[in-house]
C-alpha cells in the first residue's frame, strides 16, 4: 500500500529499471525525513542513472557515467558532485538492506571527485555592508525590498524563506519560526527594528492590495513565491550594481544563499561567538560539548540584537 502511494506521489515510472529498488529507497529517504524537494531531486537523479544502468555497479560504469555528465550533459562541478552524493547514499542504503555487498561509490568519489570538491567549495562572494544596503534600497517593490532584508537580517535558505507563512510571523515580538528542516536545528530566527519596519510596510501593502495569500512573500501574481522568482529577483538586482556575474565564477556571483554568507561573516566580524552564530544559523549540533551547551533563546537574541549590522535603508 505505501509502495503504490509513493510512486504515485513521486510520479515513478512503473515501467523504469529498478523500480522498486528506488521507490523503496526513496520511502526510506521519507522515514529519515527527507525534505520533499530533496526526495524529489534524489529521485530525478536516479532515475536517470538507472535508466541506463543497473544496480550491478563497477568502476567502469561509474567512469562512463562521469565521462557522460560532465561532457555531453555539461553539467557544472557542483551538479557532478551532487549526482555522485545521491548514487553513494542510494547504493549505501542497497548495502544496508544487504542487495549488494559494498558501495564503491565512496571511493570512487575520493579517487577521480576531488577537483569537484575543490571548485565547489569555491569561496562565495562577500559584499559590504554599503552593497547590501544599496542591494535592499534598489528594491522599486516593497516586496522585493521586505524579502532582502529578511534574507540578510536572518540568514535563512531559499527554502526556509519561501515556505514561510503569516502566521510563522511574530512581528512584535521580532522572530519567526520556520518550518522543520532536515538541515536545520534552531527554528527560530530574531529580526532587529529596521527589518521590522520593512516586513510592517510590507504587511500594509499586502492588506491594501487584498492579498489574500497564507504564504509570507508572494511572487507577482500573489501566490507563494518559486525558488527560480527567488533566484532572478536577487540577481537581476545585484548585476544591476555591478556584483553579479552570471557568467564568471562563484566569486564574482551574488546569488541567495550569498545572503546567508554575508550574515554568518558579518556577525562574525562584529564579534558574535561562534556558539551563538551556530544557533542563528540552526547548524546542527555534531561535538559532545555542543549538545550539552544549552544557550537559551534570549541568550540568542540578545546576542544578536548586539551584533547584527545596522544597514540604515530606506523604506
Amino acid at each position: 500500500m505505501y509502495e503504490n502511494n509513493l510512486i504515485l506521489d513521486l510520479g515513478i515510472d512503473r515501467d523504469l529499471p529498478e523500480t522498486s529498488f528506488l521507490t523503496d529507497f526513496l520511502l526510506d529517504c521519507q522515514v529519515r525525513n527527507f525534505s520533499p524537494r530533496t526526495i524529489q531531486s534524489y529521485k530525478s537523479n536516479l532515475k536517470y542513472f538507472l535508466s541506463q544502468h543497473s544496480i550491478d555497479l563497477t568502476p567502469e560504469v561509474l567512469k562512463d557515467f562521469l565521462v557522460h555528465i560532465r561532457g555531453k550533459k555539461h553539467y557544472s562541478p557542483s551538479t557532478v558532485e551532487n549526482y555522485f552524493a545521491v548514487l553513494s547514499s542510494f547504493f549505501d542504503w542497497l548495502e544496508w538492506e544487504g542487495v549488494i555487498e559494498k558501495n564503491i561509490v565512496p571511493q570512487f568519489r575520493k579517487r577521480y571527485l576531488r577537483y569537484y570538491k575543490e571548485q565547489r567549495h569555491e569561496e562565495r562572494q562577500l559584499i559590504s555592508l554599503e552593497q547590501m544596503r544599496a542591494l535592499i534600497d534598489s528594491a522599486e517593490w516593497i516586496g522585493w525590498k521586505a524579502m532582502f532584508i529578511f534574507f540578510a537580517k536572518t540568514g535563512i535558505r531559499r527554502q526556509e524563506l519561501i515556505d514561510l507563512d503569516l502566521k510563522d510571523l511574530y512581528i512584535e515580538s521580532r522572530y519567526a519560526v520556520l518550518k522543520p528542516h532536515a538541515k536545520r536545528s534552531n527554528r527560530v530566527v530574531f529580526f532587529d527594528q529596521e527589518c521590522a519596519q520593512i516586513l510592517e510596510a510590507w504587511l500594509s501593502w499586502r492588506q491594501e492590495h487584498k492579498i489574500k495569500s497564507k504564504t509570507l512573500f508572494v511572487g507577482v501574481q500573489g501566490s507563494r513565491i518559486s525558488r527560480d522568482a527567488v533566484y532572478e529577483t536577487t540577481t537581476e538586482h545585484a548585476q544591476r550594481l555591478g556584483f553579479h556575474n552570471s557568467k564568471s565564477r562563484l566569486h564574482e556571483k551574488f546569488t541567495p544563499h550569498c545572503f546567508r554568507h554575508w550574515f554568518t561573516t558579518w556577525l562574525r566580524r562584529s564579534g558574535c561567538p561562534r556558539s551563538i552564530i551556530q544557533e542563528l544559523r540552526g547548524d546542527s549540533r555534531k561535538e559532545a560539548i555542543d549538545i550539552y551547551d544549552h544557550i537559551t533563546q534570549i541568550e540568542i537574541k540578545e546576542s544578536y540584537l548586539r551584533y547584527i549590522p545596522q544597514l540604515k535603508t530606506n523604506i
